[in-house]
């Protein structure tokens, strides 16, 4: 079952320059700056609420998000929504007919299971399914 947006998240080639927005501008806090090694990017999330504004900055270009942005540009790269079972929630989708990128999910930002359901199946929009840490609920 889907809890909430948790976060919507933009690539950006200049991390700083949207630090520059999102936070001093539009006065929003940073709650985490990571690396993520196995998306090969860093990532700053701001509070916006409830909800949550991740800027991805890739650190290789050939990153899936280095790759977007050559081809698209910077902008909106997915939306991603909380999930109670992430497992089920998968299992669902799949049964469905939904293709899916990520069969299983793995660990993103902050320890969290996440999974990534693919474009084609969800009206060209990439969109990440994530389920809080167990230290979370």
């Amino acid at each position: 079952m889907i809890k909430k947006i948790d976060h919507i998240a933009i690539a950006s080639n200049d991390a700083d320059n949207a630090r520059n927005l999102f936070q001093h501008l539009l006065g929003l806090n940073i709650t985490c700056r990571e690396y993520v090694e196995d998306q090969k990017i860093t990532t700053d999330v701001y509070s916006a609420g409830d909800s949550h504004i991740e800027v991805m900055e890739p650190t290789e270009a050939d990153s899936p998000v280095g790759k977007f942005l050559e081809n698209r540009g910077e902008g909106l790269h997915h939306i991603c929504f909380e999930v109670t079972d992430i497992e089920t929630m998968l299992d669902s989708l799949k049964s469905a007919g939904i293709q899916l990128i990520n069969e299983e999910p793995t660990v993103g930002v902050g320890g969290k299971k996440i999974a990534f359901l693919h474009p084609k199946s969800t009206h060209g929009v990439l969109i990440e399914l994530t389920e809080p840490a167990s230290d979370e609920h």
